[in-house]
């Protein structure tokens, strides 16, 4: 990443403050890194909270993994109680690349990963169609226990907004820039404290948003109030105008007749 000498003491700076305010994080066990890869795939589009209640249903509704293979991603977006674009391209993803492991290995399951290395166990990831860079991380970082950092969309935007990251790095380099800067002992916390603080952050932002539109119609209602009270201003000195010119015409024209 272009900078990164420059950015590298601020994420340092951020890690510690987040670190202090939210907390180390334990890392999650898996005993198949598959269960990794589909809570990846539901924690990279939802809130960690609402992330938690959902997969939980899963787990109570599907008998296992295949059979959440097998369904349509409608039964899925039931089973989350959420229909929004995030949700559908969560469930889209889970089916495919379920799909992908069960053509590949003939059972839904990545037991084997990771015996011929980690390295190879990253590339296999990488190889499955579905799978997304997020899912890659959390699966590699959490059941394999390799030196990744997970980022969604609202983390890369956040480090974006707050200078942490040159603007023009992709999500790729990004990733791969905190990870030459957070120790692969400290990867999942990072994780965890960042994902957390955009979480936080996102409804003040959405008010003040939404405050700022309120104000701006405001203004705009008192402006359009105050261009009709001119106009009428207008109409109306007009109006008086003409009457005037009218009645002087008129006593011009009785003077007139008087004289002659």
């Amino acid at each position: 990443m272009k900078d990164s000498k420059l950015y590298s003491p601020k994420v340092t700076k951020l890690f510690r403050s987040l670190k202090r305010k939210h907390g180390a994080a334990e890392t999650p066990k898996y005993d198949d890194p598959v269960q990794a890869v589909v809570d990846g795939l539901v924690i990279e589009f939802m809130k960690q909270a609402d992330a938690v209640k959902a997969l939980k249903r899963m787990k109570g509704h599907f008998v296992d993994l295949n059979d959440v293979r097998v369904c349509r991603s409608e039964e899925i977006l039931e089973v989350f109680r959420d229909d929004s674009p995030e949700a559908e391209r969560s469930a889209e993803a889970i089916t495919q690349t379920l799909h992908t492991i069960f053509d590949k290995y003939d059972k839904v399951t990545l037991e084997t990963l990771g015996q011929e290395g980690k390295r190879q166990a990253h590339k296999e990831l990488e190889e499955l169609a579905g799978i997304t860079p997020f899912a890659i991380s959390y699966c590699f970082v959490t059941a394999l226990g390799g030196h990744a950092i997970p980022l969604n969309a609202a983390m890369i935007g956040y480090l974006r907004d707050h200078e942490l990251v040159h603007p023009d790095a992709d999500g790729h380099e990004i990733a791969g820039f905190l990870e030459r800067q957070i120790s692969a002992a400290d990867g999942f916390t990072f994780y965890t404290v960042l994902k957390t603080e955009v979480e936080t952050i996102k409804p003040a932002t959405k008010k003040k948003t939404a405050a700022k539109k309120k104000t701006t119609k405001k203004k705009t209602a008192t402006k359009k109030g105050t261009a009709k009270k001119k106009t009428a201003t207008k109409k109306k000195t007009t109006a008086k105008k003409a009457v005037k010119k009218t009645t002087t015409k008129k006593a011009t024209k009785k003077k007139t007749s008087k004289k002659k």
